[in-house]
C-alpha cells in the first residue's frame, strides 16, 4: 500500500472498468489505486465480487463509485458515465473488460447467441466509449484499454461468436486510436493467454498448439500480470503508446 496517494503516477485520475467483479479487471482497478487514482466500476451480476473489488480500491485509499451496469444499455451506460463523473469529478480512463464466453457449436449457433456475444464485446465497448470520450476531451485526454481475446488470433472451438466479436474490438481499438489522436486520448487493446483466474484456465485444451499447448515460459500466467499492462497503457510513461495490439501470452502466440 502507497503511503501518500497523492505522489502516484494516476494521482487526481478517475478510471472506469467493467466487468470489474474478479479476475483481470479487479486487478487492474486495485493496481490504480495504488497509483492514486480513484475508481467507477461496474458488472452486470456478481454485485458481492463488485462489492468486494470496491473494498479493495478503498484499502488502497481510493474512491469507488460501483453499480450493476449492462453495458449493452445505451441509457444504462449513459447514466453510469454520468453519475460516476459527478460523484468522482472526472473521467480520464476506460477499461472495456466486460465480456461473455459462453460455447455453442457452430451447427448450434442461433442470431440470438451471435449477437449477444457481439452486444457484451463490442457494442458494450462502443457504448462505453462513446459515453466516456467527452468526459476524456473535457480533462484534456485520457486511455482507453480494450480487453482482447487470443481467440481473435488462432481460433477457438465452440466460440465463433466470441472470436468475431474480440476480431471487431481490434477494429475499434485502430479507429478510435486514429481518430482520438488529436484528443490525446491513447486507446490500445491488452490480450491475455492462459490465465488461471476463478473460473480456472482461459485457454481451452482442445485447441493444438505447436508447444504442446503449453505457453513457452513453462507456465500459466497470474491475473495480475495482464492487470499490470493494462495499467501500464494507462500511465504518463505510455504516453507514446497508441493504436497497438499487446499480448501478455509467456509466449503462448507468437505474433
Amino acid at each position: 500500500m502507497m503511503s501518500d496517494k497523492t505522489q502516484g503516477r494516476l494521482a487526481g485520475k478517475v478510471a472506469m472498468i467493467t466487468g470489474a467483479a474478479n479476475n483481470i479487471a479487479r486487478k487492474a482497478a486495485v493496481m490504480m489505486a495504488e497509483e492514486g487514482a480513484n475508481l467507477a466500476i461496474c458488472t452486470l451480476q456478481s454485485e458481492e465480487g463488485l462489492t468486494e473489488t470496491a473494498r479493495l480500491i478503498e484499502a488502497e485509499g481510493g474512491r469507488c463509485f460501483h453499480r450493476l451496469m449492462d453495458v449493452r444499455d445505451e441509457g444504462q451506460v449513459r447514466a453510469f458515465v454520468a453519475d460516476a463523473g459527478a460523484e468522482l469529478g472526472r473521467l480520464d480512463i476506460l477499461v472495456n473488460s466486460a465480456a461473455v464466453r459462453r460455447h455453442y457449436p457452430f451447427a448450434e449457433m442461433t442470431l440470438e447467441r451471435w449477437r449477444d456475444a457481439h452486444q457484451v464485446i463490442l457494442e458494450g465497448s462502443f457504448l462505453c466509449a462513446h459515453a466516456a470520450v467527452p468526459h476524456m476531451i473535457q480533462a484534456g485526454g485520457g486511455a482507453i484499454v480494450n480487453m482482447g481475446g487470443i481467440s481473435a488470433h488462432q481460433g477457438h472451438i465452440e466460440r465463433c461468436q466470441v472470436t468475431a466479436a474480440k476480431a471487431g474490438l481490434i477494429g475499434l481499438t485502430k479507429g478510435l486510436a486514429v481518430e482520438l489522436a488529436s484528443h490525446q486520448i491513447r486507446v490500445n487493446c491488452v490480450v491475455p493467454g492462459t490465465i488461471n483466474t476463478e473460473k480456472g484456465t482461459s485457454r481451452d485444451t482442445r485447441i493444438p498448439h505447436p508447444s504442446g499447448g503449453k505457453p513457452i515460459w513453462g507456465r500459466e500466467g497470474r491475473a495480475e500480470e495482464p492487470a499490470s499492462m493494462i495499467r501500464y497503457l494507462c500511465l504518463p510513461e505510455a504516453s507514446y503508446v497508441t493504436g497497438q495490439t499487446i499480448h501478455v501470452n509467456g509466449g503462448y502466440y507468437l505474433p
